[in-house]
């Protein structure tokens, strides 16, 4: 068996009783806040599964509205997380759908930020307060949130990934995780790079440059 540490063994702390349906919960909702890159004002949550069958009676609703507003797991404000939001004026739907043959603790967010930004967002928590990002607006992804991670939306032409590699390896800056996926050869593709260091600005700003990228989002690693 592998090396663990604490965290994995014993999961975060966490309010309510299962950490797969409240802190994973509400990691899921934090994580889909950094995906969007800006504050939420509103949208649509799709429960998955147990999530829509148990969910409410373990507070799923309420972690994930939580996790949207940007509170950790052990935030005592959770169980207020609603009302919170609509103070806010905030306005999260949710419904219930089968997602296809997925974990059976999974969710599918339909979210729009104050900008006009909007993204879906599909994940899981797969148990102890872990969670796997699965799909970013319909692309195949797996983030954790355990690593500083570049969101690349680009081109799929010959040298794109190249460009984005060499530029990370001139920062110093080492690649633990990648994965690449495409509507279609030749048509938008996605890459995700999970890193050791966080990326600064100065990177960023030269990537947003390289020609054929269309968008690059920087998500710093769950806490």
């Amino acid at each position: 068996m592998g090396k663990g540490n604490v965290f994995d063994l014993l999961g975060p702390i966490m309010v309510g009783p299962s950490s797969s349906h409240t802190a994973g919960a509400v990691r899921l909702g934090a994580m889909a806040r950094k995906i969007l890159g800006e504050e939420p004002v509103g949208g649509t949550i799709v429960l998955h599964g147990s999530f829509a069958t148990t969910g409410k009676g373990h507070g799923t609703n309420l972690a994930l509205v939580a996790g949207l507003l940007g509170m950790d797991p052990d935030d005592d404000r959770i169980p207020e997380a609603p009302k919170i939001a609509r103070e806010r004026g905030l306005n999260f739907a949710f419904e219930t759908a089968d997602l296809g043959d997925i974990h059976p603790n999974s969710v599918k967010f339909d979210i729009l930020g104050r900008n006009g930004c909007r993204v879906q967002v599909l994940g899981s928590s797969i148990g102890g307060g872990t969670i796997v990002i699965r799909e970013i607006n319909d692309f195949q992804v797996e983030i954790r949130g355990d690593y500083p991670t570049l969101v690349i939306l680009h081109q799929d032409l010959p040298g794109v990934v190249a460009q984005v590699t060499l530029l990370l390896a001139t920062a110093q800056i080492n690649i633990a995780r990648m994965r690449v996926s495409r509507e279609k050869r030749g048509a938008q593709a996605l890459m995700v790079l999970e890193t050791d260091q966080k990326i600064d600005e100065d990177v960023l700003g030269l990537m947003r440059k390289l020609p054929k990228i269309y968008q690059v989002l920087a998500i710093e690693p769950l806490e």
